[in-house]
């Protein structure tokens, strides 16, 4: 049996302009090894009528090791993912999981009830809800007199 060494050069087709910015500063660094002590972690962000639903791709983590602030508007969330595994019997052919410190931070907007905001940690998802503050909205209509 041979090794063949997994490329990811190739799997770099941005869908928009944006995501090709979004791409260059969040993995661009972590892909080429300059930075072996940190990682971003993957998140996807729903928008429903009650809440904002934030979800981290973060397995292997301990609920203790995530810090979720919010300031001024801005929700951060970061950690660490530890190296703890080391078989010194075994030779390690692939290591492709991504360890050390991450941070992530999301602007929220105006309309959030910061005081409502709960965190769970379930299966390797970081579920953060950010509920909507009925009484304040960004949207109004005015009526032309």
């Amino acid at each position: 049996m041979s090794l063949v060494r997994y490329s990811t050069a190739n799997d770099f087709v941005p869908t928009s302009f944006s995501n090709l910015i979004d791409r260059f500063f969040n993995d661009s660094v972590a892909r080429s090894g300059g930075s072996s002590y940190a990682f971003v972690p993957k998140v996807d962000i729903i928008e429903n009528e009650k809440a904002y639903e934030i979800s981290v791709a973060v397995p292997g983590i301990s609920k203790d090791d995530f810090k979720v602030d919010l300031n001024d508007n801005l929700l951060t969330v970061s950690g660490e993912r530890k190296f703890s595994k080391e078989k010194k019997e075994n030779n390690l052919h692939v290591l492709e999981t991504q360890y050390g410190n991450f941070s992530r931070s999301f602007s929220l907007p105006e309309n959030v009830d910061a005081g409502k905001i709960d965190a769970k940690y379930n299966n390797g998802i970081l579920e953060i809800t950010v509920p909507k503050d009925e009484k304040k909205t960004l949207k109004t209509t005015i009526k032309v007199n």
